[in-house]
């Protein structure tokens, strides 16, 4: 396995405040930055006036969850499946990977609290960006990094957050950004299923070996689980 030469997270974490303040400088322009029943199927359910979505795919969506719900202003995740191509697709259809879609998180935040640009900077923090059509050991399209925006701050935060990057991982970064599509969230048994099923996931992400390749490609600041 390759070991990357480490990026001073200094310059990342600049870029990223920078992003933060122009991002809130594109919304100041809107009366509401999110309309829940203008968004995509799902992605505005449950959504309140005043918070705002983010939608990531990073691996497994058990793991993905956990690092947002730590961030004060996150108000919910929620595991589901995006970017595919069938309706109302399910956990056995999507992991076997026929319908397109990834495994994804549903992040509702409060924009006073937390920007778009500290969510970006957990997401990177918590995946492979060069791995391919995989994230850690799950293998497949349907665990395929991505990030899908919602309006053009988020398009555009995102585009810089992965140029920022560019210079760490020069082999290329496999993130897909997109714009967001359908949301279908995940069966019951799967959200918060690290809070519901603490000892099963922690063997699972242990042997996954996920938070081995995090330290890896981030040292010091690989995220603390």
């Amino acid at each position: 396995m390759t070991r990357h030469t480490t990026l001073p997270i200094r310059s990342l974490r600049r870029a990223l405040n920078v992003l933060g303040l122009c991002t809130g400088l594109l919304l100041a322009g809107h009366a509401s930055a999110f309309e829940p029943t203008q968004a995509p199927q799902g992605v505005g359910d449950g959504v309140k006036p005043g918070q705002e979505v983010a939608i990531f795919a990073g691996g497994c969506f058990w793991c993905m969850e956990g690092p947002f719900d730590k961030l004060q202003g996150v108000v919910s995740t929620t595991s589901g499946y995006t970017a595919g191509e069938t309706d109302n697709p399910t956990y056995k259809e999507v992991s076997a990977g026929g319908t397109g879609h990834t495994e994804a998180v549903k992040v509702v935040f409060d924009p006073e609290q937390v920007s778009y640009a500290a969510l970006l900077d957990v997401f990177w923090h918590n995946i492979d960006p060069v791995a391919v059509d995989r994230q850690f050991c799950d293998a497949g399209t349907q665990y395929r990094s991505g990030i899908y925006t919602l309006d053009d701050a988020q398009r555009k935060a995102a585009d810089a957050s992965r140029t920022a990057l560019k210079d760490k991982f020069p082999q290329g970064i496999a993130t897909e950004i997109e714009a967001a599509g359908p949301y279908y969230a995940a069966e019951k048994y799967h959200q918060d299923f690290y809070k519901k099923n603490p000892v099963r996931y922690r063997f699972y992400r242990s042997g996954c070996g996920r938070d081995d390749r995090l330290e890896e490609i981030w040292g010091d600041d690989a995220p603390a689980h």
